[in-house]
């Protein structure tokens, strides 16, 4: 193979991934129209003793919703040591109305900041 087809398909291939990204990039992320739940946690891996910091964990739990009623699902994540999960918890979730098993955590908001304080008389 010549210089010249090589380079005709990397010109090839770039012109795919720039085609191909906005696509990719749309997926990621929760889209709005996603019904918000509540995941009870329903078993959980055992925790690590011996690390510290991101770790996976594998959960299985119900997910409750407008849409769902007790739909049970199971999913591994990455999760930091210290914020564990444990059986009985409850967390805010949203997931796919067509697909109840594709679920996210719910995006927690950010916290307002509190008003400034009056001015001294």
């Amino acid at each position: 193979m010549g210089v010249f087809e090589f380079a005709v398909i990397l010109l090839l291939v770039g012109a795919l991934v720039l085609l191909a990204r906005p696509m990719l990039m749309r997926r990621r992320g929760t889209p709005p129209d996603w019904p918000a739940g509540q995941l009870l946690v329903t078993g959980v891996s055992p925790r690590p003793t011996d690390v510290t910091g991101p770790q996976y964990v594998t959960i299985t739990g119900v997910i409750n919703g407008p849409t769902v009623t007790e739909h049970v699902v199971y999913q591994r994540l990455e999760v930091d040591v210290n914020d564990w999960p444990t059986m009985g918890q409850l967390f805010p979730v949203v997931y796919s109305p067509k697909n109840p098993d594709n679920w996210r955590f719910a995006p927690q908001e950010l916290p307002q900041e509190p008003p400034p304080p009056p001015p001294a008389p």
